[in-house]
């Protein structure tokens, strides 16, 4: 009879022996209290408290933890924006009891003073700013936070400005601005390269005409050389230079006519054409030719006269 009434008291005994033992994960950290006071922090590993005295008052992590904070506030050049703001931290080892006894909720300590830095910074600049200098907007909230979270027992580890979202009317408009200048920009180019093409192409004209220019002139300077020796030839046998000028000409236009008959589709008309207007062409030539070397002669006794 004595023994069964021992088995419960052996039984309750291997009760509180048992939870007298408990264990804490790695990277994480016990709160033990003493009839409601703070005894002692355990860190990870098996431990051993008093039963019915000591008790587990909270466990916290160690670990590194994220909390994003979303801050809807306005710029310089009055646009609403909404920033991420993603900060990243962790409880001290060694200040454990200030970051369980001092916050309750550190994550609504947090959130306060993000919303108070990025309302502060960010009305200081205008819309394309806060672009370019969110990098600044995240120091600046690290700095706040790790001078006021120390003296919790929070160590801010990292803070960044992960979006920013003006109003969807701001984007649309930001987003035309950007198309049109992005064709301006194309239209300048075509606009260059145009001008471009019409240089070059008038160089190459101008070169055109330039070496064009200088094949007519070889062409005239060769016609005449082969005029000059034709004439001393003919020279040679006795006839004078007018007579050998127009006898040139007269050759010169039946090479042309016969050239045209050559032709079916050509439209050149040289005139006159007839067999009666070659030899009255030459006439008309010695003739020019005869009343020239008059006019000469003429002019030159006229400056001998008046010389003497």
């Amino acid at each position: 009879m004595s023994d069964f009434i021992f088995l419960p008291l052996i039984f309750l005994g291997l009760i509180i022996l048992i939870s007298s033992f408990f264990t804490v994960k790695q990277q994480s950290a016990a709160i033990i209290e003493r009839f409601g006071k703070f005894q002692s922090i355990r860190h990870s590993g098996l431990q051993l408290k008093i039963p019915l005295v000591d008790r587990i008052a909270g466990r916290l992590s160690l670990k590194i933890t994220q909390l994003d904070v979303i801050v809807e506030t306005k710029t310089k050049d009055d646009v609403f924006v909404r920033l991420k703001v993603s900060v990243q931290y962790k409880v001290i080892r060694d200040k454990v009891e200030d970051a369980f006894y001092k916050l309750d909720y550190p994550h609504d300590q947090i959130t306060s003073y993000v919303f108070d830095v990025v309302r502060a910074e960010v009305p200081k600049m205008i819309l394309d700013h806060v672009f370019l200098k969110k990098d600044d907007i995240a120091i600046a909230v690290k700095s706040e936070l790790n001078e006021a979270m120390l003296d919790y027992g929070y160590d801010i580890i990292k803070t960044l400005v992960t979006d920013i979202d003006p109003d969807a009317q701001v984007k649309e408009a930001m987003n035309r601005i950007n198309a049109a200048d992005r064709e301006k920009t194309a239209a300048q180019y075509e606009g260059d390269a145009q001008r471009i093409l019409i240089v070059e192409k008038a160089k190459a004209e101008a070169e055109s005409k330039r070496l064009q220019g200088q094949g007519i002139a070889d062409q005239r300077r060769e016609i005449a050389r082969g005029l000059e020796e034709s004439v001393m030839v003919l020279n040679r046998v006795g006839i004078n230079s007018q007579e050998a000028s127009a006898l040139i000409v007269v050759t010169q236009h039946y090479d042309t006519l016969q050239s045209i008959g050559q032709h079916t589709n050509s439209n050149l008309i040289l005139l006159p054409n007839s067999p009666q207007a070659g030899s009255q062409m030459l006439n008309e030539m010695v003739a020019s030719f005869a009343a020239s070397n008059q006019i000469g002669e003429s002019m030159k006794d006229a400056k001998k006269k008046n010389n003497q």
